[in-house]
């Protein structure tokens, strides 16, 4: 397999992540989309990041559906096999990736010539990001992993998530939601985590 994206996507990160994880045989291949001749289209239509060639000349795109497939490519899903640990996986990952989408609406929005820029798009996005971060602080009940005693991809996602505002967001987010801050903490110290850091970022300290 190999695993076609840039260093700074979080949508690629959450495969890099999971493929660290799983110590998945996966070739990561840095590829820039936004070019109009970009060797991404011959591999996603859309040229966009993540693509995923799960065989010669064959490819998986759009990130949910690419960490679907590694989560379940060695038959040992991360995701919780029970009905009700399932969809509180899935709630925490819709969460994860609303965090991210709306980082990634605000960034782009900000890359725009400053006077061709919408301010109030800007801190709407901002507004979305501290709301997600609100509920969930007040859902989370555990301090290690979001659904019972293991890792899941939950705690990927989010973690993805909350860590891609501190890349392109950063703020003091912490210091009003410690219980989330604690379970942060202890996801983004995994290896997986510190191996997949975009470059030239650093951490907040904990």
């Amino acid at each position: 397999m190999k695993l076609y994206g840039s260093t700074t996507s979080p949508y690629v990160r959450k495969a890099r992540v999971l493929i660290k994880e799983k110590n998945l045989p996966c070739e990561f291949v840095v590829d820039d989309p936004w070019p109009d001749d970009s060797t991404m289209i011959a591999r996603n239509p859309f040229s966009k990041v993540p693509a995923l060639e799960t065989s010669p000349g064959n490819y998986l795109f759009e990130s949910v559906q690419v960490v679907l497939y590694l989560d379940h490519v060695n038959g040992k899903p991360l995701m919780p096999k029970d009905p009700e640990g399932y969809w509180q996986a899935q709630w925490w990952q819709a969460m994860g990736n609303g965090i991210i989408d709306a980082g990634i609406a605000r960034i782009l929005e900000i890359r725009r010539p400053e006077d061709k820029q919408m301010p109030e798009k800007i801190a709407r996005e901002e507004k979305r990001i501290a709301r997600a971060i609100d509920l969930a602080e007040t859902t989370l009940h555990g301090w290690e992993f979001l659904i019972g005693n293991r890792f899941s991809l939950a705690d990927l996602v989010m973690g993805v998530g909350l860590q891609y505002t501190d890349f392109r967001h950063p703020h003091d987010w912490r210091s009003s939601h410690p219980r989330l801050a604690k379970w942060f903490a202890g996801i983004a110290s995994r290896k997986s985590f510190e191996e997949t850091l975009p470059p030239g970022f650093v951490p907040p300290a904990e």
